[in-house]
């Protein structure tokens, strides 16, 4: 339920000495669909990250088009199929969601999980807020969807030959720091950074840092 706004910092530092492309995942309640959208309008040949669910469409992006893809970076994702558990909780929210209760599932049950705490963190929650009503509720609906039937990337993963990043916040509660230790050793030369101070986004709660580790990727 994000937007080019999830990436603002970085787009800020980056877009003076690179071409930037973000990439919508929106349209389609399936992550093989989403991830085709996204080579269709992509460039030939092109670094791609993903965060979250962009990193799991980024995923699927190279299982299908490994010899596009120059360098990889994997940010506050999960590999794994959905539980099916968490699968299951997503159908109440669904519920709310068509019946125009969209704002109060996302304030409610997802966005205090999201941030760890500090100072900036009523901003951060406002700009998230702001990002899912632009979206709405039907791309809500098709993005749960397409999470709830995601399949397992771990031997995507283990054949991936470009230089990849792994990314999380330390304080990431829904993609805790053991995803990514498991994708650092899935990826042959994988490279992973955790983010003091961060939660599940950390291009807004610690922008510079996070703007730091992406710049070296792609250098």
């Amino acid at each position: 339920m994000c937007d080019a706004r999830l990436y603002a910092p970085q787009i800020a530092a980056l877009s003076a000495d690179r071409a930037l492309m973000v990439a919508p995942i929106h349209a389609h309640d399936t992550i093989d669909a989403l991830a085709d959208a996204v080579l269709a309008d992509a460039p030939p040949r092109f670094a791609l990250a993903g965060l979250s669910m962009g990193g799991i469409v980024a995923m699927a992006v190279i299982a299908r088009a490994p010899d596009r893809v120059t360098r990889l970076c994997l940010m506050d994702t999960n590999p794994k199929a959905e539980a099916p558990a968490i699968a299951a909780a997503r159908e109440p929210q669904i519920a709310k969601v068509r019946n125009g209760e969209l704002r109060a599932v996302m304030r409610d049950e997802m966005k205090p999980n999201y941030l760890a705490d500090g100072p900036r963190q009523g901003a951060i929650l406002d700009t998230c807020m702001a990002m899912a009503e632009a979206m709405g509720p039907d791309v809500f609906i098709r993005q749960s969807r397409a999470l709830q039937t995601r399949p397992d990337r771990q031997d995507t993963l283990r054949g991936v030959n470009v230089p990849t990043l792994i990314l999380c916040g330390a304080e990431d509660s829904l993609c805790p720091l053991h995803r990514h230790t498991l994708m650092r050793d899935l990826v042959p030369k994988a490279r992973l950074a955790v983010i003091d101070g961060a939660g599940h986004l950390p291009t807004l709660e610690q922008p510079e840092a996070t703007t730091a580790h992406l710049a070296d990727w792609l250098d």
